[in-house]
């Protein structure tokens, strides 16, 4: 089974800058997006044999997250469940029969950490969510989780050891989440790759320099971790600040 995740940074603008072409082209079994930027129904997305579930954000133009999938879920569900928490359109989970899916946008702490302390908050009530779901059966959780965890996950560590998505803070939230029984699947099967990222800023020619974060993730419950075939970054397809990263798992 393939999965692609993508921030998608306003889908209306993505498809068109090729996301249809690229969806088309790896015919993934699920497409998880984030970052869409719009309510449902505002633009047609002609992806054919693929149902449509989407969490948009209650202000108009921001975050939200879709799920456009070829296998149909058991059931749907929309946030996490926690007062607060579930009115930016963060995550989706579709049950199958042997897994969850998770999609999530985690929020960004913003310049000066002057959103770190909700930040931390909706770790704690994102994690406990994730963790009942883990308890029933087995979770793969995809999309962006804007923190880079290691000094190998971006290209200037040292200079951003305090900026939002890669404060101490952010990073240790991460660790907690993996330690509470996940794997970080790309570095599962890549733990020594650098210069490999899923995020560039539009600022300082930072693509062009490949001055990247890995900050788009696919995590999976430790006990399916080495049902993991592959997990491939498209860091040269455009369209987005992000880049497509694609999981293929055998479930």
């Amino acid at each position: 089974m393939n999965l692609i995740t993508w921030n998608v940074n306003g889908l209306r603008a993505c498809l068109g800058k090729g996301f249809l072409e690229f969806c088309l082209e790896q015919n993934p079994d699920i497409i998880c997006i984030q970052e869409t930027k719009m309510q449902e129904g505002q633009i047609d997305v002609p992806l054919a044999g693929y149902g449509q579930y989407w969490n948009s954000a209650e202000k108009k133009g921001y975050s939200g997250t879709a799920i456009f999938t070829k296998l149909l879920p058991e059931s749907a569900h929309y946030d996490i469940d926690t007062q607060g928490y579930d009115k930016e359109g963060r995550t989706i989970t579709l049950e199958f029969e042997k897994f969850f899916l998770v999609t999530v946008y985690a929020p960004n702490s913003q310049e000066k950490l002057a959103r770190l302390d909700y930040r931390m908050e909706w770790e704690d009530a994102f994690r406990n969510y994730i963790r009942r779901l883990d308890e029933n059966k087995p979770v793969i959780i995809c999309g962006d989780f804007n923190v880079a965890h290691h000094e190998i996950d971006l290209k200037n560590p040292a200079t951003n050891r305090k900026n939002a998505g890669f404060s101490d803070e952010e990073r240790a939230k991460l660790t907690e989440l993996i330690q509470s029984g996940f794997t970080d699947t790309y570095r599962h099967l890549y733990p020594d790759m650098t210069g490999v990222y899923t995020w560039w800023s539009y600022c300082f020619n930072a693509r062009a320099n490949n001055a990247g974060w890995r900050i788009d993730y696919f995590l999976v419950s430790d006990r399916i971790r080495e049902n993991v075939r592959d997990v491939v970054i498209f860091d040269k397809v455009m369209g987005s600040d992000h880049c497509p990263v694609m999981l293929n798992i055998d479930i």
